[in-house]
């Protein structure tokens, strides 16, 4: 393929040379004339492992130049890569004004072009950006995105220092695009590297490069508050880290990685509070792991504004204990929000046929007793009763029965609290915590 990269910085020189080694005609451009000149004499604009070495030899295979003309970089290709800076501002804004100048200039000439032609941004850009730069095209050049042209989001992920080994050991690569045609190009740029190949929504793969190196900030200050606690115990703080990540099944995995409701239970809130007080009893400053317990109480307050909508309307709940398929109230965040909701004067009733008051014992009893003393009030025995008394039902557990009943009933108004997976949402006014009607599932996308 005939490729043309804007910006011969670090992502835009190891993609250069990355692309070339892999067969492919690749043009750089850059406004600033050394880094042609070094491109046009073999030579990397970067200092990088391996990228030195593979520059020279596709330069002498003819397989790559560079030069200061967008207009003939852009009518002789087919694919042009973005790599150029998107630095912060004062402020943490993304500084984009170099990408939309570049993307008139693109729309200038494709003007004049009338091959489909489609730009992969490779910047970091914040959700929407591909849109903005779609529609500045658009006005300027009267052409209709995703059948003239495409605008693609393809975040990368290269780290200083081993960029070339990341190039060709992707654990994935992503490709944001709503064309299937713009999909096919990138696709064909990647097939042969190993990982798969994830084709999604176009916003969905702007935010990832936030998303990714956010959390990889998080387990890096995670681990080291982790450290200090240790370190001033005695405590190998390394052996502790290195046992944690034994445990593929919950801690190095996506069990708890799914966006929903608060957490609850008795093991969570207590040990982490457990925690809590060993730092401050050691005199620490450990605040990622005291906001934990504060980012909690904010789902749950978002719950509560969610349903504060309905005030007037007959409020059902599939489910009361803190995860499906037990008895256990204590520190339900379903326990919680009715207990608020109540409170409030909302009319509610509630099913969950793992709960039945009477049986209840122990500290299970007395925190329900403490918290709702009149729930048997509430609770109703057969799910199909509570779903034809609601107006609004709130989904707080996984349960399989819930899926059946909201398959077999329409028109009711669905606040799904942990993304139940069932397949009549069309017929209903259906709400996800925090994800919004009208966008794609939290599944939405295709491996290849």
């Amino acid at each position: 393929m005939n490729i043309s990269i804007f910006g011969l910085g670090y992502v835009g020189c190891v993609s250069l040379g990355c692309l070339a080694q892999n067969g492919h005609q690749v043009v750089g451009v850059d406004i600033n004339t050394t880094k042609v000149n070094q491109i046009n004499s073999g030579r990397a604009t970067i200092v990088e492992k391996d990228i030195d070495t593979i520059i020279a030899e596709q330069f002498a295979l003819g397989r790559i130049r560079a030069t200061s003309s967008y207009y003939k970089a852009v009518i002789e290709t087919d694919l042009s890569i973005i790599a150029v800076g998107t630095p912060s501002t004062d402020k943490g804004h993304l500084n984009l004004s170099y990408l939309f100048s570049l993307a008139d200039r693109i729309g200038n000439v494709l003007q004049e072009k009338d091959t489909f032609h489609v730009l992969a941004i490779r910047s970091t850009v914040t959700p929407g950006t591909c849109d903005q730069i779609a529609a500045r095209i658009e006005s300027k050049t009267g052409k209709v995105r995703n059948v003239d042209f495409a605008v693609v989001s393809n975040p990368e992920f290269l780290r200083e220092a081993t960029a070339v080994h990341d190039y060709y050991h992707p654990p994935l690569t992503i490709i944001g695009t709503e064309s299937d045609r713009a999909a096919a190009m990138l696709r064909s740029l990647y097939e042969e590297l190993p990982g798969q190949i994830l084709v999604t929504s176009t916003k969905t793969a702007e935010i990832m490069k936030f998303v990714n190196n956010t959390f990889h900030a998080l387990k890096i200050s995670f681990a080291n508050e982790v450290g200090n606690i240790c370190s001033s115990m005695g405590i190998d703080s390394h052996q502790v880290m290195d046992i944690l990540c034994q445990d593929r099944q919950l801690n190095i995995s996506d069990y708890y990685l799914k966006p929903g409701y608060a957490y609850g239970g008795s093991c969570l809130p207590k040990d982490l509070k457990g925690l809590q007080t060993l730092a401050h009893d050691l005199y620490l400053q450990v605040p990622l792991i005291n906001s934990i317990h504060h980012t909690n109480e904010i789902q749950k307050q978002r719950a509560i504004a969610l349903l504060m909508k309905y005030s007037h309307r007959k409020i059902g709940f599939l489910g009361l204990g803190f995860k499906a398929g037990t008895d256990d109230l204590r520190n339900s965040p379903a326990v919680e929000l009715v207990e608020s909701l109540l409170g409030r004067g909302f009319s509610l009733k509630v099913y969950d046929r793992n709960v039945q008051i009477s049986k209840l014992t122990g500290a299970n009893k007395e925190y329900i007793e403490q918290r709702i003393p009149h729930l048997a009030q509430c609770m109703v025995e057969e799910g199909q009763d509570l779903v034809d008394w609601s107006d609004v039902l709130v989904v707080c557990t996984r349960e399989g029965e819930f899926a059946a009943l909201l398959d077999n009933t329409s028109n009711k108004t669905i606040i799904d609290l942990i993304n139940l997976p069932f397949d009549n949402k069309a017929s209903h006014q259906y709400v996800g915590i925090n994800w919004s009607p009208g966008v794609e599932s939290p599944h939405s996308y295709a491996f290849i």
